[in-house]
């Protein structure tokens, strides 16, 4: 009786996963610059600390933002990607590629100004100031 319980259990946790294995790679494309925006934002914290003359400590609430900003960057990506997949069928809009760009735009953005803290030179300010001029429209001038 108890064997049943658990094919059913797992073969509705397979097909539950087999529904979103489309956009595996899109979450792990936003997990991959989530993460490393989280391990240079320490390191630029921890750079910024040591700069002052200060004393440093990793706090685990920082860790834990961060863990509760993954889980809704995968939730609106999963959400998305419903919409595109099955709500608008007579259009594809590709929600859930256009979602996960934006979270990586923004976190991309987060790793330069962390890697100008961490090595101190101006090179990633600079392109940074780049992408904000060519993006907004402003290299014209």
């Amino acid at each position: 009786m108890n064997n049943m319980i658990e094919k059913y259990l797992f073969g509705a946790l397979s097909s539950l996963l087999g529904l979103f294995t489309p956009i595996v790679p899109l979450c792990l494309c936003a997990a991959a610059f989530t993460a490393i925006d989280f391990v240079t934002g320490v390191l630029a914290d921890r750079q910024r600390t040591l700069r002052n003359n200060l004393t440093w400590t990793f706090q685990s609430r920082k860790a834990w933002k961060t863990i509760k900003k993954l889980c809704f960057i995968m939730a609106g990506i999963w959400l998305a990607w419903l919409i595109d997949d099955h709500i608008i069928t007579f259009r594809t809009l590709h929600l859930a590629n256009i979602f996960t760009a934006f979270v990586c735009g923004v976190e991309f953005w987060s790793y330069l100004e962390n890697a100008s803290v961490i090595s101190n030179t101006p090179i990633f300010e600079m392109f940074r100031n780049f992408c904000f001029r060519y993006l907004s429209g402003r290299n014209k001038e």
